[in-house]
C-alpha cells in the first residue's frame, strides 16, 4: 500500500528580489542544511575548506551576473532571508560542477518523454526519478514571474531546477560526465533563465548557446514537441525522438561522444564501484523495455508503473541503496502533462509513495 505525502507548498511572487525573499524563507531549514551538508562533506571526504570551496563557486561570480542579472538578484533575497552569505548562496549554485570538480559523484536519473504514436491518444508526457544521495533537499515552489510564467518548481539542494512553466512546457535534467571537461557557466545558474523563455523553441535555442558538459536536457511541450540536447565541454548535439519516444539516464547516446565517459574512467580508476560504469546502459535498457512494453497505449499511470521497476538492484531504475561509497536513492519522481497543465509528483519513492497532481493556471 503507498502512502499519500506531498511536498509542501512555497508560494513566491513580485520582483526577482521578493522572490528570493520568499523562497528562502519558506526553504530556510533545507538551504542551510544544504551548506552545512556540503561544507562538511568537502572537509570530510576531499580536505577542503569551506573558504576555498566558495572561493572556487565565486570564480563563476561575475559570468552568472552577466548572463541572468534577475537570477542573481533571487540569490541576494535567499540571502538576506536565510541569513547566509551571498557568497554561500552562489556556491550552492554552483555545487554540480563544485562535486564534479573534487570527484564527489553519486548515483543519478533516469528519464523518458512520449508522444503521437507512442501514447494512447496521442497526448505527451515526460518524466523522471531523481536520484542522489541520502538526505539531499527538495522544496516545491509555485513561482509567478511578473509579467512572465508562472512555474511549479522542484528545486534540489537550491541548484538543479526541474521546471514546469504555464507557458506549456517543461524540462528534464539528467547529468551527463564527459572526461574532458573544462568550467562554463554553471548549469543550475543558466536553467532559471531557459525556463522563462516563451516557448519550447526558444528554450532550444537558448541551451544551444549555454549547455556545454555536465548535463543532458529534455524539454516536452503542449503542441507534442519533445526534443533534448547532449554536450561536452565544446560541442553539444540536438536529440530527436525515435518512435516518438526520448529515454535516457547518464551516458551519452550521440556517437562521438561516447569514448568521453567519465563514468567508465572513473570506474577504472577506483573513484567509484565498478558497476558504475554500466549501470546507466542498464537503466537506459529498462527504461526502453518498459515503455516498448506499453508502447501505443502510454498513459501517465504506465509511466509511473515504468519509474518503480527495481530490476538490477541496487543500480535501478527506483532506487534504495543507502550503503557503499556512493550510495544513491530515488529523492523524488515526476511526471508533466503539457497540455493539461498538468504535473505529477511523488514525494520519494514511486513504488511507496502515491503521485500527487498539481495543475497550473
Amino acid at each position: 500500500m503507498k502512502t499519500t505525502k506531498e511536498f509542501k507548498i512555497v508560494e513566491c511572487s513580485g520582483t526577482a528580489y521578493e522572490i528570493g525573499l520568499q523562497w528562502g524563507e519558506g526553504c530556510r531549514e533545507s538551504i542551510h542544511q544544504i551548506s552545512e551538508n556540503s561544507f562538511r562533506n568537502m572537509e570530510l571526504m576531499y580536505k577542503v575548506k569551506k573558504e576555498d570551496v566558495i572561493t572556487t563557486a565565486m570564480k563563476f561570480a561575475t559570468q552568472i551576473q552577466e548572463f541572468d542579472p534577475y537570477l542573481v538578484d533571487i540569490l541576494k533575497g535567499q540571502a538576506d532571508s536565510t541569513g547566509l552569505s551571498f557568497n554561500e548562496i552562489v556556491t550552492q549554485r554552483c555545487m554540480n560542477e563544485l562535486l564534479f570538480y573534487y570527484q564527489q559523484i553519486s548515483g543519478l536519473c533516469t528519464a523518458f518523454a512520449a508522444t503521437g504514436k507512442a501514447t494512447a491518444g496521442g497526448q505527451t508526457l515526460m518524466g523522471q526519478n531523481i536520484d542522489w544521495s541520502p538526505g539531499a533537499t527538495i522544496d516545491f515552489l509555485k513561482v509567478h514571474h511578473a509579467g512572465g510564467p508562472d512555474q511549479y518548481i522542484l528545486s534540489f539542494s537550491n541548484s538543479t531546477e526541474y521546471t514546469f512553466s504555464s507557458a506549456g512546457y517543461g524540462i528534464c535534467a539528467l547529468g551527463t560526465l564527459g572526461v574532458n571537461y573544462d568550467f562554463h557557466l554553471p548549469l543550475a545558474c543558466y536553467m532559471p533563465r531557459v525556463m522563462r523563455q516563451k516557448n519550447i523553441h526558444e528554450a532550444m535555442r537558448l541551451l544551444k548557446q549555454v549547455a556545454r558538459g555536465l548535463g543532458y536536457f529534455q524539454l516536452a511541450d503542449a503542441n507534442g514537441v519533445i526534443i533534448g540536447i547532449e554536450s561536452t565541454y565544446n560541442d553539444y548535439e540536438v536529440i530527436q525522438p525515435v518512435d516518438d519516444l526520448m529515454l535516457h539516464s547518464n551516458h551519452y547516446l550521440t556517437e562521438r561522444f561516447k569514448p568521453d565517459n567519465m563514468m567508465a574512467y572513473m570506474a577504472e580508476k577506483g573513484i567509484v564501484p565498478p558497476a558504475m560504469a554500466t549501470e546507466s546502459l542498464n537503466r537506459y535498457d529498462r527504461i526502453r523495455d518498459q515503455m516498448y512494453k506499453d508502447y501505443g497505449r502510454i498513459t501517465p499511470e504506465t509511466a509511473m508503473e515504468a519509474l518503480t521497476d527495481h530490476e538490477n538492484h541496487p543500480y535501478a531504475i527506483c532506487r534504495h541503496d543507502c550503503s557503499g561509497p556512493s550510495p544513491s536513492v530515488t529523492l523524488a519522481s515526476f511526471i508533466m502533462v503539457p497540455a493539461e497543465g498538468a504535473i505529477y509528483i511523488a514525494a520519494g519513492n514511486p513504488c511507496e509513495y502515491e503521485y500527487v497532481r498539481y495543475e497550473i493556471g
